[in-house]
């Protein structure tokens, strides 16, 4: 796509790679890249970034909520991008830009991950206080939001308090956000209970185009949430998951630098494919 005049590569994320197209779009294309804990992984899981651009375009539609998307048909793209439809067709989404702002807006409805290392440190995540007792993956008891200050490339994010959040973004954007967040994610949750999935938790990420908060990047996948089948939900314990932990619990014991094992990687091929279909078969 480099010989096309007007799409220019901007660069590539953990999974995304993005591409200026015109003045005012962008193109993102979900590969089939891996991360856990912030590094790529050399093994990538075939059809994960169809996987993930499909559940994405199912929750903006879903959620009915303003948001970046424009089309995701490469033939109507323009700009030349219809000659790669072949690559992009599936994995790709043409988008308004938008102003980042640079916050991960995390809700969280069960006591899991980071959220439970900080919980047994101090009592609470983000310096919002729980109760005493609580075990891993224990459902709280209502959601919480725990932003998180997107860090420079290179850099790991960095979990702040709301109020941290409203200094960097400003007190209203922070309390319009935290509200859609929190209301996001009850409404996905509810229908990924109505699936037979529990949506532990998740991560929003917002941005302004002419002024109005939208909604960008992925929505509720599972690179982006920890998904729970709920027929084998057991707090105190460490869950099944359709979303990528058992990359995270391989990568805890072998490091980052080696390859995925197959079965592994078909596994996890399998899991996204499963949330997939559970999330967007018709009721």
């Amino acid at each position: 796509m480099g010989a096309l005049p007007d799409v220019t590569a901007l660069g590539s994320g953990k999974v995304r790679d993005l591409f200026a197209v015109g003045k005012d779009t962008l193109l993102l294309v979900a590969s089939d890249r891996v991360s856990a804990f912030d590094e790529v992984l050399p093994t990538p899981i075939p059809g994960k970034g169809e996987v993930l651009t499909g559940i994405t375009v199912f929750w903006l539609d879903f959620l009915d909520v303003p948001n970046h998307l424009l089309s995701t048909d490469p033939n109507t793209y323009g700009y030349g991008l219809d000659a790669f439809a072949d690559i992009l067709s599936g994995r790709s989404m043409l988008c308004r830009r938008a102003d980042v702002i640079p916050i991960e807006c995390v809700a969280r409805g069960y006591l899991v991950g980071s959220g439970w290392a900080e919980y047994q440190a101090s009592g609470s995540v983000c310096d919002v206080p729980l109760p005493s007792g609580l075990r891993v993956a224990d459902r709280l008891p209502e959601p919480i939001f725990t932003p998180a200050y997107k860090a420079p490339a290179g850099e790991h994010d960095e979990n702040i308090s709301f109020e941290h959040m409203g200094d960097r973004v400003g007190e209203e954007i922070a309390s319009d956000l935290r509200d859609l967040t929190l209301d996001l994610y009850q409404r996905a949750a509810a229908h990924c209970e109505s699936r037979g999935i529990i949506l532990a938790d998740t991560k929003f990420e917002f941005g302004l185009i002419d002024g109005q908060i939208m909604l960008i990047d992925e929505v509720c996948t599972p690179d982006s949430s920890r998904f729970w089948p709920a027929d084998q939900y057991e707090p105190g314990r460490d869950q099944a998951s359709f979303d990528k932990q058992l990359v995270r619990e391989w990568v805890r014991e072998h490091g980052t630098s080696l390859p995925l094992p197959d079965d592994l990687v078909a596994q996890v091929q399998a899991r996204y494919a499963e949330a997939y279909g559970r999330l967007t078969a018709p009721a």
